[in-house]
């Protein structure tokens, strides 16, 4: 069975993207205020703790790092202050299929290669990247395994993947708090800035069917990752996996990227 979103409407997985896609655009105007906002800052702690834990791997020779489901480029932000940091000058790729959270990057990172695609059926060549991160966005896909297969495809033997997403507290006490917070107070605040009350009542229930931590390792390992590693952070709020690729998966000629002006 696949494993993937299921926001309100039609049951399939083009309309589930359809979806997903127009409430991104909706909400792209107050998102960087409303993730800072909501998170109590620590979004940026979560996205600089990422860039450190790949510093290795961006300080590769001619290392080219694609972060998926960019939206408006904070990760590749922080990617490319830590690459600065250590005088690197890795290829930075950012991909989204929500133009609008590109618009957004692109004022960011003018100097990034920003791509309009859908993460399952990139327009890349195989074993074309060392690095692909994804923050916030995994869970935002129709299909867990064929995001996962498709991250597999485009690394390198050796290359990493890294993916922060939102998880579930251990503790007791701190999961009845987040609850209350997630499923009462955020969707009020995020509804009531945005203007999009459904984008922040599916935030708490997307992340409520994202597979826990072990089966999210788990699933990495199914899709070829070796060396998984898991860490939470923030009391388990979020979790950050790394996998290493050991070999490439083709799927044959790829189509033409769309760059996003």
């Amino acid at each position: 069975m696949k494993e993937g979103n299921k926001p309100p409407g039609p049951d399939n997985p083009q309309a589930r993207a359809r979806w997903v896609r127009g409430m991104f655009t909706r909400v792209a105007p107050r998102y960087d205020l409303l993730n800072h906002l909501l998170s109590f800052n620590l979004d940026r702690y979560w996205r600089a703790r990422v860039a450190r834990r790949v510093a290795s791997v961006l300080a590769r020779s001619g290392a080219r790092a694609l972060d998926l489901c960019c939206g408006t480029g904070d990760l590749l932000a922080a990617l490319r202050r830590r690459a600065l940091a250590a005088g690197t000058q890795p290829l930075l790729i950012g991909c989204d299929y929500c133009h609008s959270m590109l618009v957004a990057a692109r004022k960011k990172l003018p100097d990034a290669v920003l791509l309009e695609a859908d993460a399952l059926a990139l327009p890349l060549p195989d074993a074309s990247v060392d690095l692909i991160t994804v923050a916030f966005g995994l869970r935002n896909l129709s299909d867990f395994r064929a995001g996962l297969r498709e991250m597999q495809r485009l690394l390198r033997p050796g290359g990493v993947a890294a993916i922060l997403e939102f998880s579930r507290p251990r503790s007791t006490a701190l999961r009845m708090l987040y609850r209350v917070y997630s499923e009462h107070i955020l969707p009020r605040i995020g509804g009531w800035i945005s203007g999009v009350p459904e984008a922040y009542r599916y935030l708490p229930e997307s992340v409520a069917r994202f597979p826990e931590p072990d089966q999210l390792a788990a699933l990495m390992r199914e899709a070829g990752f070796t060396q998984v590693e898991l860490a939470t952070m923030s009391g388990g709020i979020v979790a950050l996996h790394i996998g290493v690729a050991q070999r490439a998966h083709g799927r044959g000629a790829c189509r033409a990227p769309r760059p996003a002006n």
